[in-house]
């Protein structure tokens, strides 16, 4: 039976996510704490993985409960903030590891998304299985923090999700909680690279065409992909306003 196996969020926009057990849908259509904080330079710009591979030398941990943020160098300096609170001092304290002017800011109604006017983005765990097996020594956990999906839904068919973005696609709903599908997630460099090291696999983004064009499953709507270096959807919650309430476990259906 499909179900919804994992629910991340992303408190700091580049940094480690973290596993919860339930999350509301923010009005704006995002997960709550998703995305909530970013570390901007002076002209607006967030700090991530694209723009550079040392925020892999940074381990982050959060706790929702408390707002507690946890930071470790690849030195092993530890650093912790209550936010928002301690938002100056964690600004200073990041500005100094990434040999720049950041200030930690705080967007709690869309968080910081690349994408205006969509929602969380779905994966499914054959999807993340699957692309694990193009590559030698690749590990599904690994897959799992190289992609950063916020919904993983389990017991379906490879790139399951693919069927929910173009025209006449169908929704699906968690738990009763209706999701469209709005377009497939074209990749970045961040997938090619260790999470932990920031080491890129060599010719990663050709393999991984290579396999996607072999692969792509006869359900889905080839018109609506770009190229073939995507995976996962981008989804929107039409009841967004109603803030409904996603939970771990839930069961997953086609609508």
């Amino acid at each position: 039976m499909a179900r919804l196996e994992r629910l991340r969020i992303y408190p700091v926009k580049g940094l480690d996510g973290v596993d919860v057990g339930t999350a509301d849908v923010r009005a704006g259509g995002t997960l709550d704490g998703d995305r909530e904080y970013a570390l901007l330079d002076a002209d607006g710009d967030p700090l991530n993985g694209k723009r550079t591979a040392a925020v892999h030398d940074l381990d982050a941990g959060f706790d929702p409960d408390s707002g507690t943020l946890t930071l470790e160098t690849d030195a092993g300096e530890t650093e912790r903030f209550a936010l928002p609170a301690d938002r100056d001092r964690a600004s200073a304290w990041c500005s100094d590891v990434f040999d720049g002017e950041f200030t930690l800011e705080r967007d709690d109604e869309r968080g910081f998304v690349d994408r205006p006017g969509m929602g969380p983005s779905v994966v499914s765990t054959a999807t993340l299985e699957t692309v694990a097996s193009w590559f030698d020594g690749l590990t599904v956990g690994s897959v799992r923090r190289r992609l950063r999906a916020n919904l993983e839904v389990s017991g379906v068919d490879p790139f399951w999700e693919d069927r929910f973005v173009g025209e006449a696609a169908p929704e699906f709903a968690v738990g009763g909680v209706r999701f469209e599908g709005v377009e497939p997630c074209g990749r970045c460099v961040v997938p090619s690279r260790d999470p932990d090291t920031g080491e890129a696999l060599p010719e990663f983004r050709e393999r991984f065409i290579e396999k996607r064009r072999e692969t792509f499953p006869d359900f889905a709507d080839p018109d609506t992909f770009d190229h073939f270096f995507a995976v996962m959807i981008l989804a929107r919650v039409p009841a967004a306003a109603e803030r409904p309430t996603l939970r771990v476990g839930e069961p997953v259906e086609v609508v």
